[in-house]
């Protein structure tokens, strides 16, 4: 039986009706991704670690946001097409949506509260990061900014979090990925 979470509506990045429960039995790393962040390298290493986790039952799904200094400005075609030929990305996208705030889709509004912090790497504080380049970050359980990852297990329960500067393929997530791979 699907969880609450893979139950919610979220169409693909080509507008075909789909959710969570399309993935459903696979570990997944939900992702809000941009296309004109300092972050936006960061599908590089989204792309190795499902390619290396994919065939094991790993999936990583990206939501485009534009919430965030108006870093997705662009169609769903238009992010597509940048995420296909700029860094060779094969995993799931879908529509872009709002992340934080108001309209806040209901997949972010159940993986904020369900989660309400991330993980930082250690000596690393984002949210003072953002202050200083005069960023007035939402409330803690917001998400904070493009990149922050959610860790959803194989029954659709979310386990971990991510700060948006912890790499994709940092120590702390693969080996979170691996513990739920098994």
């Amino acid at each position: 039986m699907p969880s609450d979470l893979e139950r919610i509506p979220v169409p693909s990045i080509d507008g075909a009706p789909s959710s969570l429960g399309h993935h459903a039995g696979k570990v997944r790393l939900i992702v809000n991704v941009a296309s004109k962040c300092g972050l936006t390298p960061q599908y590089e290493a989204l792309e190795a670690l499902y390619r290396r986790f994919k065939d094991r039952g790993f999936e990583v799904l990206a939501f485009p946001a534009n919430e965030f200094g108006g870093q997705e400005p662009g169609t769903e075609a238009e992010i597509k097409d940048f995420c296909a030929t700029t860094y060779d990305v094969t995993f799931p996208m879908f529509s872009k949506i709002v992340v934080k705030g108001e309209g806040i889709h209901p997949l972010y509004a159940s993986l904020t509260s369900t989660r309400p912090s991330a993980r930082a790497l250690p000596g690393s504080d984002f949210r003072q990061k953002l202050i200083g380049y005069g960023v007035q970050p939402g409330e803690p359980h917001e998400v904070l900014w493009n990149f922050e990852k959610f860790l959803v297990d194989r029954q659709g329960a979310v386990v971990d979090r991510f700060a948006p500067d912890v790499p994709p393929d940092a120590d702390v997530v693969v080996s979170a990925i691996e513990r739920l791979l098994g």
